[in-house]
């Protein structure tokens, strides 16, 4: 496989000719279609990414949260830090340290073995979206789909989202496991970071 930088260029290429626009408003509306409410924000952790900078890169920004300091660890391994640094727009769904160690211990540490590096690859890249797509955007993409959405992360994998009874986003990875989006809209000098309390796990191999 070519270097990290090269393989993501290339995939992000390629998504961002299909890149998931926000849904452009008809012109003409049911007024029993009722705007979508907005989300629940009585359980975000407003201070996950609270020092994040918008005139920084996604790769520094998160590098300097401590709370994702488990996904900055991955980050470096990949090679995928100045790619991070580089590209854009881009979508970030990065996992706090808490949905690290919500994954058995084993599972984490194979994943940081030199062997397991591409497995690590399709891991962090599975958690990334070309193009700059906000809570709103994510929402609306999900009412419009009766409920469930789907999206291309640059590992080439679907990922789903919904809304939850309390109207947070809640993201399926292709296992069937869920991770709720704790914080929205982190802007980057080079796109957005939503911060997520689960690990989205690819359908590559078992994990």
């Amino acid at each position: 496989m070519k270097s990290p930088i090269l393989f993501i260029c290339l995939i992000l290429n390629t998504c961002l000719l299909f890149a998931q626009a926000p849904p452009v408003a008809s012109k003409k509306t049911d007024s029993t279609a009722s705007k979508p409410n907005k989300l629940n924000s009585s359980n975000l952790k407003l201070t996950d990414g609270a020092n994040m900078l918008p005139t920084n890169d996604v790769a520094t920004n998160i590098a300097r949260c401590k709370e994702l300091s488990t996904f900055n660890k991955t980050i470096n391994i990949t090679g995928f830090t100045e790619s991070f640094k580089c590209i854009g727009p881009i979508t970030v769904f990065a996992p706090n340290n808490q949905a690290f160690s919500n994954l058995s211990p084993d599972k984490l540490d194979s994943l940081l073995t030199p062997e397991r590096k591409y497995d690590l690859i399709a891991l962090v890249s599975y958690h990334v979206i070309a193009g700059k797509i906000t809570g709103r955007n994510i929402t609306h993409k999900i009412i419009s789909h009766k409920g469930l959405a789907t999206f291309i992360t640059l590992a080439g994998s679907k990922l789903m989202a919904k809304l939850d009874e309390n109207r947070n986003i809640v993201l399926i990875d292709e296992n069937g496991g869920k991770s709720t989006i704790s914080r929205l809209n982190i802007k980057q000098s080079n796109g957005l970071v939503h911060i997520i309390n689960s690990v989205l796990i690819p359908n590559f191999k078992n994990i």
